[in-house]
């Protein structure tokens, strides 16, 4: 089975326009479809400017299922990757009802447009949220899964919901993919990572700091147990998580069923490694202050990659000194994200 046409859902968002620029690199065709609630059309543009392709882009919006059937009716696709969703965990602990209706609903009216189609192939985007407090290091994909917010909760219910679409129906080919903390942006500078209002991530906000945009950043917590205190998290450069998505893709052209695969670097970077090597490779300054703890933090979570390497033939490429480097060169070229073209 030849996969040639792939949809990208939330195509022009961070991890989904850089996985455009991959597909499309690797010789995939590609239609994007985004509501860019929380994405510019502008990224749209950058990645044909970085492969020289223009690719078709939708403006849709996946819990109208009516719009959704009517796009299946119209566009023929070999295969979907699912990033359409909203992400940020403090949003949906205050509104949870919002990511319960958006992350569940689009991804049902997706599997239910694609249902009637015989090309049932899809990758979905989810999370190392899913691992709650690892009760091992590092995490495996058999780990116990549990999670401690709305956002972790989609992600599982997800998960749960395409296991069962494909044990009814063994036509689906589906890779669940479990992110970790994806950081830096295309080396280029074109594309990265471009936040709404304050950033939920360290990495951004690291570098807002940095061109001034934020006064200091706050490091929650610096009595964990670790080699300096602060947490340990394993940072993944998005390239080769975009990376990890054509792998993927490749993959289900053996039609190999349902399979959940990590996708991270196989070990942790503390906070305060992460702020010094940021300032250090790119000699800027980033102020911080040490606060207390936030409820629901775990002191380390990194990955275990051997599945992915074994199956996948994939492996993360790229250190933390790359990583602060493409993020610092995309801040620093876009100080204010998309907005100011």
């Amino acid at each position: 089975m030849k996969i040639k046409k792939v949809l990208v859902t939330g195509g022009a968002g961070y991890i989904g326009s850089h996985t455009c620029v991959e597909l499309l690199q690797e010789g995939y065709d590609v239609v994007c479809a985004d509501n860019f609630v929380n994405s510019s059309p502008i990224a749209m543009d950058r990645v044909a400017q970085i492969t020289g392709k223009t690719i078709p882009v939708h403006e849709l919006d996946f819990c109208d299922y009516p719009a959704v059937k009517k796009f299946f009716t119209n566009e023929t696709v070999d295969a979907v990757i699912h990033f359409a969703g909203h992400k940020a965990v403090g949003e949906s602990v205050e509104n949870p009802l919002k990511y319960y209706e958006n992350n569940l609903l689009s991804l049902i009216n997706l599997c239910k447009a694609m249902g009637k189609d015989i090309r049932k192939n899809l990758v979905f985007s989810s999370s190392a949220t899913v691992y709650g407090f690892p009760d091992q290091l590092p995490i495996e994909e058999d780990s116990p899964v549990d999670s401690f917010n709305p956002y972790g909760r989609t992600k599982l219910f997800i998960e749960q919901i395409l296991q069962d679409i494909w044990a009814t129906d063994n036509a689906w080919n589906i890779s669940i993919l479990r992110y970790f903390n994806p950081v830096a942006a295309h080396p280029s500078g074109l594309i990265g990572e471009d936040p709404a209002g304050i950033p939920n991530n360290l990495m951004p906000y690291i570098a807002q700091v940095a061109i001034g945009r934020l006064e200091r950043l706050r490091i929650f917590g610096a009595d964990y147990d670790t080699p300096d205190g602060t947490g340990v998290r394993d940072f993944i450069h998005v390239v080769d998580l975009a990376k990890g998505h054509v792998a993927a893709m490749r993959k289900l052209e053996t039609s190999p069923g349902l399979m959940v695969h990590n996708l991270g670097t196989g070990r942790g970077y503390s906070v305060l490694e992460l702020v010094n090597t940021f300032a250090e490779v790119n000699n800027v300054q980033v102020p911080y202050e040490i606060v207390g703890r936030r409820p629901g933090d775990v002191a380390a979570n990194y990955a275990s990659t051997d599945k992915a390497k074994k199956e996948l033939g994939w492996e993360a490429q790229c250190g933390i000194r790359q990583m602060v480097l493409d993020t610092w060169n995309w801040q620093s070229k876009n100080p204010n994200g998309y907005s100011f073209d």
